[in-house]
């Protein structure tokens, strides 16, 4: 009698058929692919991560018993205390780049508090590890995650921390346990969810090593692709995980390419918004909330939600809009379309990681949201909290009829200029780049990694108060001061029958006017703006090296073509008018004036 096959997930496998010689191969070129594009570290970078966790464990531990010994507990206590460290994200599921941050979660017993571990962590670290070792280290204890952010040795560590209703934290430990959600808050139910749900993830796939490769390739072309990012309206790392995963549960036999491969088809023609669920939904003594369309409302309006499987489960895609949701489908579709050639030889798997196009070629106008501040950790918080907010004026902008398309790109771009007094500030948030910094290099908010800016930007003004640090105020004067931009774009494609005025002034001055009204925001030190860009006016700094700005299109005599019946318009085409944000940043588009 034939040995019943298990079920992974909620329904049967779709196929149990072991790999071919063909698809052997293929997964043997996408794991050499993904080599060549830099998505594995060299094997004394791993060697050298590992050693670092285990000096955090042993500093976790004395941490746990200087807090013991300071609170004047019972030796008996402080022997038996314990804690532990958990890591999360893409470093728990084997799927990380070269140079990624490792999440790391403290775990204290129930006379150890989120306080303590802000106040005394820090000096701990300083004296537990070598000499020089810290290249830095930025306690965030406001953040939506409470944070240390530490460099150690060249590798980036966010160090996170909570404690749980127990008198002891063994080494080994079980995360998975629901028991241990018993008594804690919400920030220390949120931290201890980070590697709860990586755990129950990894034990939802069938064969590690195939989700590993699949998670890499899905990651680096949802990168490349710039659909990647939880807070700008795409999946993050996890919520790419759990639909890698997912796609593993169905071929539980297949190699990493053919689950690359059935990845695209799958999920790309998904029944949304029914939900990707890796198990069932669990229910527990403790109550919590969890994700549930029938019993809370506001579920009902998740259009592809992604349930995390660790209990209480969660929609990690609540922030997705109507337009990244087609964006999304749109660059599956073209997945689909790209691995069906792979699978046939007609093209390579480096044809999967191409470049989007977003600046150089899919718009010709964008709407240039610029954030400003007089000082470094004040544009920090300021340009994190409008990180945290843009998304919502994409979304009022897309309710605007005769808008089709206005998709934000999932980075900020952050500058630094020389501006000697109001007239020179004024330009540079109306875009110009004049007056930017010629010795100092731009980067995107990815690639800044800046703890504040992380932390305000995942908890936005609701959840943590921003700072704005110290700094002078921009005044007139001879000599010229720094001034810190952070730009968002949001690139712009006009629906067929829109008129030939578009005027965005209402949705820019509420969204602005809210945004200017929150704590964080300081009149004379933070800045804001919303202006109309040019696709052959857009800063070169946005471009790749071998990327060419689009150039102006010269002046055509011939006679115009009738429109094509449910076609979309680009503003050059349309001959309209953009209106900004005030009467004094009205910004004409006329094709006689443009063209």
């Amino acid at each position: 009698m034939a040995v019943p096959q298990r079920q992974w997930g909620t329904t049967p496998s779709i196929s149990w058929t072991p790999p071919t010689e063909k698809e052997m191969l293929q997964n043997e070129e996408l794991t050499d692919e993904l080599k060549r594009q830099g998505q594995y570290e060299a094997p004394g970078e791993t060697e050298k991560k590992q050693a670092l966790l285990v000096q955090l464990q042993k500093i976790a531990v004395e941490f746990v018993k200087h807090v013991c010994r300071k609170n004047n507990l019972p030796q008996s206590v402080i022997d038996s205390a314990g804690g532990k460290i958990f890591t999360y994200g893409s470093y728990r599921l084997g799927a990380y780049a070269p140079g990624s941050d490792i999440d790391t979660l403290v775990v204290a017993p129930r006379h150890v508090t989120r306080d303590d571990f802000f106040e005394h962590m820090p000096s701990i670290l300083e004296r537990m590890l070598p000499s020089g070792a810290i290249e830095e280290m930025k306690p965030v204890p406001e953040a939506y995650v409470p944070i240390i952010k530490l460099i150690i040795s060249g590798t980036d560590f966010d160090l996170n921390f909570t404690r749980l209703a127990v008198s002891t934290v063994p080494w080994d430990l079980d995360v998975k346990d629901t028991n241990l959600l018993r008594g804690l808050d919400d920030r220390e139910l949120r931290a201890l969810n980070g590697p709860r749900v990586a755990d129950e993830l990894m034990q939802l796939v069938p064969q590690k090593k195939t989700f590993r490769t699949a998670l890499r390739a899905i990651k680096l072309w949802a990168q490349r692709r710039a659909v990647y990012g939880n807070i700008v309206g795409f999946p993050g790392g996890v919520a790419w995980g759990m639909l890698v995963a997912r796609v593993c549960q169905l071929y539980p036999q297949a190699t990493g390419s053919v689950i690359v491969m059935k990845f695209f088809r799958i999920i790309g023609r998904w029944n949304w918004p029914q939900p990707i669920l890796l198990k069932e939904s669990e229910d527990h003594p403790i109550q919590a909330r969890v994700w549930n369309p029938r019993l809370y409302p506001t579920d009902k309006y998740h259009l592809m939600p992604i349930i995390t499987p660790a209990y209480p489960a969660m929609c990690a895609t609540h922030n997705i809009g109507p337009t990244t949701k087609r964006i999304i489908i749109q660059e599956l579709e073209r997945g689909g379309d790209i691995t069906d050639k792979i699978s046939f030889g007609k093209l390579q798997w480096k044809d999967l990681f191409t470049k989007h196009t977003y600046f150089t070629k899919d718009y010709k106008y964008y709407l240039s949201i610029i954030s400003g501040s007089t000082t470094k950790d004040s544009q920090a918080s300021w340009s994190g909290f409008i990180e945290s907010k843009v998304r919502l004026l994409v979304q009022s902008l897309e309710s605007q009829g005769s808008i089709a398309v206005a998709r934000l790109f999932n980075k900020g771009f952050a500058r630094e200029h020389r501006c000697k007094d109001e007239d020179e500030l004024s330009a540079v948030l109306r875009g110009e780049m004049r007056y930017q910094a010629t010795n100092v290099k731009t980067e995107t908010t990815d690639t800044i990694k800046d703890p504040l800016h992380n932390a305000v930007a995942q908890g936005g003004a609701d959840a943590i108060a921003v700072h704005n640090g110290n700094g002078e105020m921009m005044h007139n004067g001879t000599e010229p001061h720094a001034f810190y931009t952070t730009t968002y774009y949001v690139g712009i494609e006009l629906a067929q029958d829109s008129t030939k005025k578009l005027d965005v002034s209402e949705q820019s001055r509420d969204w602005k006017d809210q945004q200017c009204r929150s704590a964080g925001f300081e009149e004379g030190r933070n800045y804001l703006n919303i202006t109309a860009t040019r696709s052959y006016d857009l800063p070169l700094d946005v471009f790749a090296s071998g990327e060419e700005r689009p150039t102006r299109a010269k002046k055509k005599s011939a006679t115009k073509k009738a429109p094509i019946p449910g076609q979309k318009r680009s503003l050059d085409a349309s001959g309209m008018e953009v209106k900004g944000v005030n009467s004094s940043w009205w910004i004409t588009r006329h094709k006689k004036e443009w063209n």
